[in-house]
């Protein structure tokens, strides 16, 4: 375990143990004298549903409701929005509903063909579930 910490200064792995400062080991690097210690590792998040979460997004599914959909933390979704800079398409005349399926709610929703009609929609997969994702236009009053 010891020998998999790096200097971060030189990258070096020859370093020897220099006490403790707020509850970490502290190290000495033999290379350059640099002091260091090794940060936390933080808890890591697949892939898969970063890319889930954006998508979402993209298509007009709120922070919370991406959070109650996926079981990641609405900051989380904020936070690579602004890291990867996502943009929403501005479209005032649409509005997303989603509803989540099993396969066989899917293929029944799937053949109410009166329903789906003037209407775009996306279907994407959530674990063993389905997420039906539609849009619809704003109805005007007259």
């Amino acid at each position: 375990m010891i020998n998999d910490i790096v200097c971060p200064k030189c990258k070096g792995n020859n370093h020897i143990k220099s006490g403790i400062v707020k509850q970490r080991q502290r190290y000495r690097c033999k290379d350059c004298g640099y002091f260091f210690t090794v940060l936390k590792t933080g808890k890591t998040i697949d892939p898969y549903y970063v890319v889930k979460a954006l998508q979402l997004y993209i298509e007009g599914i709120t922070y919370r409701e991406i959070e109650r959909l996926l079981g990641v933390s609405h900051v989380s979704v904020m936070n690579w929005v602004r890291q990867y800079q996502i943009k929403r398409p501005e479209s005032l005349d649409y509005h997303p509903t989603y509803k989540v399926l099993s396969y066989q709610e899917l293929q029944a929703f799937l053949q109410q063909r009166d329903e789906l009609k003037a209407a775009g929609f996306m279907i994407t997969e959530l674990g063993d579930k389905f997420m039906v994702i539609k849009w619809e236009r704003f109805r005007k009053s007259i």
